[in-house]
């Protein structure tokens, strides 16, 4: 089918700048600089400088200028309003993933797609829920689209966290915790119990904590490794939250002889925590799991769905075989991290 005839038949196609709508002429993530960006949520794989205009969810602001500059061209939306841009109806629902992360929906001649950027269907108290919106098409990612990847609930999650804390603090050793300073750092504050000792954050960590106490989401206080009072015996007691980058940096040194850990999705396979050398491997995602992926393609009721990143061939054989017209779409998404960005 020529190029041109595709774009009349899809409301959504791949081009090398990223995933365009042709008849609104604007693109949702592009991975290179175009005049109108819709950005579902403030990852730097799916945010990318240089755009004319940018589009996001009105709680994806703070976090969006904190990374691409507070002077940004950006126009917010609030989950649910409906704006037209060239005959197309756009509207921004909630995804889940992180704070103000959204799905984006399309309606045009009686067509409905859905591209859903990064979600994940487990409600984690720091951002809007995940929303399943009615569509024809859905764009989906499929990060984490493995039968193996199966996420503890919540509550288990922090209740080994808590016990792994806890043993440490006890013992007289830092609890140091490697995890994404956007998104995972604020859903372990979240979630952990604050009363086990001090929490220190790596310098990442906090201007990101401030956006999300800005939007209301509930932290427990956090201090700087560098603030005053911070000593030897408090950071004995302490949860340290550090990006993966800080790891065998100058600045872990200040925590002598502390326990380490990795929280991510990847955690799931144990070769992973062995590359990364850490004493423990906590799983834990901003994106769906297995489960989490069917039932949320199965609630949107799409009968044709794209995938766009992740294990993309195994998703897609997989919808196949359950009657969906399923297909890939090329994408640049998930460069940050060799394992997977923010995952």
């Amino acid at each position: 089918m020529p190029p041109a005839k595709q774009e009349e038949d899809l409301l959504v196609v791949a081009r090398p700048e990223g995933l365009y709508c042709p008849p609104g002429d604007f693109y949702i993530d592009p991975w290179r600089p175009v005049a109108r960006a819709v950005i579902t949520h403030a990852h730097s794989d799916h945010a990318r400088p240089g755009h004319a205009h940018y589009l996001a969810h009105t709680d994806s602001a703070g976090t969006l200028r904190a990374r691409l500059g507070q002077d940004i061209p950006l126009q917010t939306l609030p989950y649910g309003e409906v704006i037209e841009h060239h005959g197309v109806r756009v509207s921004l629902h909630p995804a889940g993933h992180v704070l103000g992360s959204a799905q984006v929906r399309l309606e045009h001649g009686g067509r409905v797609w859905v591209a859903s950027g990064d979600y994940k269907t487990e409600p984690d108290g720091t951002c809007e829920p995940f929303e399943p919106v009615p569509c024809d098409t859905f764009i989906t990612e499929s990060t984490f689209g493995l039968p193996v990847y199966r996420w503890p609930r919540q509550a288990e999650l922090f209740s080994q966290i808590d016990a792994w804390w806890r043993a440490n603090a006890e013992a007289g050793r830092a609890s140091v915790l490697f995890c994404y300073a956007f998104g995972k750092a604020q859903r372990i504050l979240h979630g952990v119990d604050a009363s086990i000792g001090p929490i220190v954050v790596h310098g990442a960590v906090e201007p990101l904590n401030a956006v999300y106490r800005a939007a209301g989401v509930a932290l427990p206080p956090t201090l700087r490794a560098d603030d005053a009072g911070v000593d030897a015996a408090l950071l004995k007691r302490s949860l340290v939250l550090a990006p993966p980058s800080a790891q065998g940096s100058p600045w872990m040194r200040r925590f002598g002889n502390y326990a380490d850990a990795f929280a991510s999705g990847w955690m799931q396979l144990r070769g992973t925590r062995r590359r990364r050398g850490v004493d423990r491997g906590f799983v834990m995602s901003d994106h769906a799991d297995w489960p989490g992926l069917q039932q949320a393609i199965a609630g949107t009721g799409a009968q044709r769905v794209f995938v766009t990143h992740g294990s993309v061939q195994v998703m897609v054989r997989w919808l196949g075989e359950n009657g969906l017209d399923a297909q890939a779409f090329r994408t640049e998404y998930g460069d940050e991290d060799d394992q997977g960005a923010e995952a």
